[in-house]
């Protein structure tokens, strides 16, 4: 890659590298105006030449004193080719609106405002070109009529600057407020690893496969291992060229030219992206905060097929409203986006949809979970986790993850891929949780966390396990650790099986013995199954009907021990006898057929049901009522909608 820079550039650890991007209208002398800038035409495509307009991407360089360095993006005014303006403005730190004095603002103004306003661009000025064509007075006109049309955009108050890039007027001004703007912005983060999608691919004689892009994170060096993604192909950086300039390492916010080697240049296109080997993984459903444009043409309903546009990638993606079934123009909500195919991204990277027919930007927002689990809708839990990562309330984040993956554990690298919280902070988050007990690390590499709850809920399964196991086998002292391994369940981890042993051992609540378990004070013998006692038992639970005796009143009435108690229960259990609710209320399956019987011919009638109801129709105490609701909850015979319960669907 041959250096096309006449002077060698700044060092990169003196220069601050922003990245700024035109907008505006066809025709409105984008490309004229960076021109005049910096000395560089950047319409190199045939096509543009002989119709004069612009329709890729152009990029250019420009040095201002105090070390600045903008890598400049030139986007097409177009509206047919709003997709690759889309993918210029990924990555800029500010806009440099373009404005022609002598038409003023016209329809692609104002969607390239809203794109950048969308897509997180926070800073930015206007270039009045074309002033020399207007007199004073009109001049001072469309001054007032732009900034009126900035009013309540992130440009509202934003210098207004006539300029001319014919004659050069007003050129020496429009650089001294780039500069004083850029003097204001903090550039990109360079911690981290990095990413940079591509905009554009080509081949160089002797080189092979050049592509380029903003890197928009991280530092990235020559001789590393890399991939490109989606397709995962597996490739090397080669060299590296920032601004035309040969570098050995490129930084965040600077535009990068990497020659990959070992992979073909048609295997790569715009919308991939160049990051680290084996770091990032790809997405197919994020979750998102979105804002529906108050300009849109009509409402946006749950489940509408948009274009998702971020960075440079394109990719349809079917809109899942979580607590509404319609999005009115100016409101915004939590939603889920489901992608036509995979792509990568990161928790707050900002997006655009588009609506295809006819072709508009109707909303945009920005990532909050790159990688969600599977979501009810209307589903509490789920809508105040999104509000934490929304708010930047990172313990509560942590903690709804974390609980959120039940049984299954949630590993450190997947907490911060989601949430996006700093290493540093991470690592001081997870101690305070883990210091409150409110999570548990159950595998210490790769490091892996449940809730307390959860932790709690795999030793009781693994203590139940074991009473069903002694009660079918009473003359054995212990369970093997292999067998007891192997009821740790599908969704867990395997991993987990010690911690929790170790647990149930600090708790007195069973003892390993070479390579068995046994529970805590349990001989082989004394657990033999007597008829009389299995019969007692079926008859009081008989008797309470739908309130049957509690396990405590069950060990009184009998005159039993708990343990004893609990045995003869664990066998009718797998006999079918005997319906387990919690640890302490069983049921026969007759009266418990009866609650659902009254609960489904209920919800088939009004839909839903709360509690109350549920008390009312069935008669049942708060002590019964909640735990009954809660056991046909987990055999999805319901479904929890915030205080009610629905008819879950079959």
């Amino acid at each position: 890659m041959r250096s096309t820079q006449s002077r060698p550039p700044f060092p990169a650890n003196c220069m601050k590298n922003l990245i700024l991007g035109t907008a505006g209208h066809i025709d409105h002398g984008k490309t004229s105006l960076v021109t005049s800038l910096t000395g560089v035409d950047t319409d190199r495509l045939p096509e543009e030449k002989s119709r004069g307009i612009t329709i890729e991407l152009g990029f250019a360089g420009l040095d201002l004193p105090g070390g600045i360095h903008f890598g400049i993006v030139d986007v097409p005014g177009h509206e047919k080719f709003v997709r690759s303006m889309v993918a210029g403005v990924g990555g800029m730190d500010m806009v440099m609106l373009v404005i022609a004095a002598d038409e003023g603002v016209m329809p692609q103004t104002r969607e390239h405002l809203d794109i950048c306003q969308l897509l997180g661009v926070r800073k930015g000025l206007v270039a009045l070109t074309k002033s020399d064509l207007v007199d004073p007075d009109w001049l001072d006109l469309v001054v007032e009529e732009v900034r009126e049309f900035l009013v309540g955009s992130f440009l509202e108050g934003a210098p207004v600057i006539p300029v001319s890039s014919r004659t050069g007027s007003g050129i020496d001004h429009l650089k001294d407020e780039l500069g004083l703007i850029a003097r204001s912005l903090d550039q990109k983060r360079r911690e981290g690893p990095y990413r940079l999608p591509v905009d554009r691919v080509f081949t160089l004689a002797g080189f092979g496969t050049v592509v380029t892009g903003t890197l928009l994170s991280g530092t990235v060096a020559v001789g590393e291992e890399a991939e490109v993604l989606p397709s995962g192909l597996p490739c090397r950086i080669r060299g590296i060229q920032a601004h035309g300039a040969k570098v050995e390492t490129g930084v965040a916010g600077t535009r990068l030219a990497l020659n990959l080697q070992g992979i073909d240049h048609y295997q790569v296109r715009r919308g991939d992206v160049v990051v680290p080997k084996g770091v990032y993984r790809t997405t197919r459903s994020v979750d998102v905060y979105l804002n529906h444009l108050a300009s849109a043409p009509r409402s946006l309903k749950h489940r509408s097929v948009l274009r998702l546009h971020s960075a440079t990638y394109e990719v349809s993606a079917t809109v899942i409203l979580f607590d509404r079934d319609v999005l009115v123009p100016g409101e915004s909500a939590y939603a889920q986006l489901r992608l036509a195919h995979p792509v990568l991204l990161l928790n707050g990277d900002p997006f655009v949809l588009r609506a295809s027919s006819p072709s508009a930007t109707v909303a945009g927002g920005r990532i909050l979970d790159p990688s969600p689990p599977d979501r009810r809708r209307r589903s509490v839990e789920a809508l105040e986790l999104l509000e934490n990562l929304s708010s930047g309330a990172e313990m509560e984040s942590i903690a709804g993850m974390v609980f959120g993956s039940l049984l299954s554990g949630i590993t450190h690298a997947e907490i911060s891929a989601r949430s996006g919280i700093t290493s540093r902070r991470l690592e001081a988050a997870l101690a305070a949780l883990l210091a409150t007990g409110e999570i548990v690390q159950v595998v210490r590499d790769p490091k892996k966390y449940l809730s307390r709850e959860s932790f709690s809920a795999l030793c009781d399964l693994l203590v139940d396990v074991m009473h069903g196991y002694f009660a079918q086998n009473p003359l054995k002292e212990g369970i093997s650790k292999e067998e007891l391994k192997t009821r740790i369940p599908s969704r867990s981890d395997v991993r987990f099986f010690t911690p929790c042993l170790a647990a149930l051992e600090k708790e007195g609540r069973a003892m390993a013995e070479r390579d068995h378990v046994r529970l805590a004070g349990r001989k082989a013998g004394v657990e033999t199954v007597h008829a009389d006692i299995h019969q007692q038992i079926l008859l009081e639970l008989e008797k309470g009907g739908t309130e049957p005796p509690f396990l405590e009143e069950i060990c009184s009435l009998l005159q039993i021990p708990e343990k004893l108690a609990l045995e003869h229960l664990a066998l009718l259990v797998v006999e079918g006898e005997v319906v387990k609710l919690k640890s302490t209320i069983f049921y026969r399956p007759g009266p418990l057929a009866r609650l659902e019987e009254l609960l489904i011919t209920f919800l088939k009638e009004k839909g839903e049901i709360t509690p109350a109801e549920f008390r009312e129709i069935t008669g049942l105490s708060r002590k019964f009522m909640i735990p009954v609701l809660e056991y046909f909850d987990a055999r999805k015979v319901t479904i929890r909608l915030g205080d009610k319960r629905g008819l879950r669907r079959k």
